[in-house]
């Protein structure tokens, strides 16, 4: 499942819950945040000051085979 820095945080984690590891991994305290529904990956990684591509490569390759 490819992800974009247009996703939204909560749409991430409900559609592919392995990925809140990756969350938590790069220390976002998105799991539970009510701002997770509006936020994208982009606003997340901004917000933390996340490198976002480097976000989204943990992401992709937490994706089971």
């Amino acid at each position: 499942m490819p992800f974009r820095s247009d996703d939204l945080v909560d749409d991430i984690m409900r559609a592919a819950p392995h990925t809140i590891r990756v969350f938590l991994a790069f220390r976002m305290a998105c799991v539970g945040c009510p701002i997770a529904t509006f936020h994208t990956v982009e606003d997340a990684c901004r917000e933390h000051g996340i490198d976002r591509d480097k976000f989204l490569a943990a992401l992709c390759e937490c994706v089971p085979a």
